[in-house]
């Protein structure tokens, strides 16, 4: 393993220890290999019967992508072409398709930030996933602040999510705590942050097998005590307003109700990609009916097109590379985003047969 992925079998539980706390643990192509090779070996392992994934760090689980190195290779050749980001999105996204099947129980200790990248490897598959957040969990898809869009799975699992709340996630980017984590079913248990240190003492001394019912057993006396969802009490304004059928109405539908929720989300909107707006909310409809594997695979494409178009280079550039907060979005304007303009996204880059993930 790298200096950034730490690995160790105890109690026949894999425990994953991701340790680049300066960078809240924002995912290079190098730890991404880390991970994609250590579960693929534990995945058929009889001396491993289940795998937690953790952070060295309270601060964060991961923080995403590492997007300056995006904007580094994507400038290094013409059109954004560079191999090494080529590689990083079809390494990640296989990883993201692992762990969604992952035949072993797979916990997630949420601690902190876990946003973009991070809720890839966050979330495990409806059969062995156990997800667990604290009251300083910030969980997020944050892509559209960048000029991208909602991927690592995010077209299957926002699309999934009840009602309108996934438009909202992924429209936003708006940033979410615990109740609400658990409330929209992108977490599964909720443990204090001061009670953290009992639950990694716990999986240490708790034989693999009986992992997952032991943590539910830790985590049953806090359930509750999350606190109160915003999303819950605002859930019918959400999907009145998110659910108008498009970017440009839904924007006109929040300018009419004055409530300071309602406000926030339309000026998060407002500040991000008119054009990648557009193409999430095409992508979450799509994504809707779409299995994990043909999630992934539209994201893959989608990638590609975008970086070719420049979006999230200017993005990146605008809010971590120059920091003038100012992007040049193109189009700049709702009114000159196009159908077209959204349709040519979800254009075929590769036939079929040479998808970079057609073996999904």
């Amino acid at each position: 393993m790298s200096e950034f992925v730490q690995t160790r079998i105890v109690s026949r539980t894999g425990v994953i220890t991701l340790d680049r706390p300066k960078a809240l643990n924002s995912l290079s192509l190098g730890m991404v290999r880390d991970l994609a090779d250590v579960l693929e070996a534990w995945r058929t392992d009889s001396a491993v019967d289940a795998v937690v994934i953790r952070s060295s760090s309270e601060k964060a689980l991961c923080a995403g992508g590492d997007i300056r190195f995006f904007h580094e290779v994507g400038h290094a050749t013409p059109m954004g072409g560079s191999a090494l980001l080529e590689d990083f999105f079809t390494e990640e996204y296989a990883l993201n398709h692992l762990i969604h099947y992952y035949p072993k129980p797979y916990v997630s200790l949420m601690e902190g930030v876990v946003m973009g990248g991070g809720m890839g490897i966050a979330q495990g598959g409806p059969d062995s996933g156990i997800r667990i957040v604290t009251e300083g969990t910030k969980v997020a898809m944050p892509e559209v602040n960048i000029g991208l869009f909602p991927d690592v799975g995010g077209s299957h699992f926002l699309s999934h999510v009840p009602g309108q709340l996934g438009n909202y996630l992924g429209l936003t980017g708006l940033t979410i705590g615990a109740a609400d984590a658990l409330y929209v079913g992108l977490a599964d248990l909720f443990v204090p942050q001061a009670q953290m240190a009992a639950l990694k003492q716990l999986v240490e001394t708790t034989p693999g097998s009986a992992l997952r019912a032991a943590i539910e057993a830790f985590a049953a006396p806090f359930k509750g005590q999350a606190g109160a969802s915003i999303l819950e009490a605002n859930r019918a304004g959400i999907d009145r307003h998110f659910g108008a059928g498009s970017v440009a109405a839904i924007m006109a539908s929040l300018a009419t109700d004055d409530g300071a929720f309602f406000q926030k989300a339309l000026g998060a909107m407002r500040q991000r990609s008119p054009l990648m707006m557009c193409v999430t909310h095409e992508l979450l409809v799509r994504g809707a009916k779409l299995d994990v594997a043909d999630c992934l695979r539209m994201e893959r494409t989608l990638v590609r097109h975008n970086f070719e178009h420049g979006e999230v280079l200017e993005g990146v550039r605008a809010l971590v590379i120059d920091k003038d907060n100012a992007p040049k979005w193109n189009p700049a304007t709702m009114d000159e985003v196009t159908q077209e303009m959204v349709e040519k996204f979800f254009a075929p880059v590769w036939p079929a047969k040479a998808h970079p993930l057609r073996h999904l």
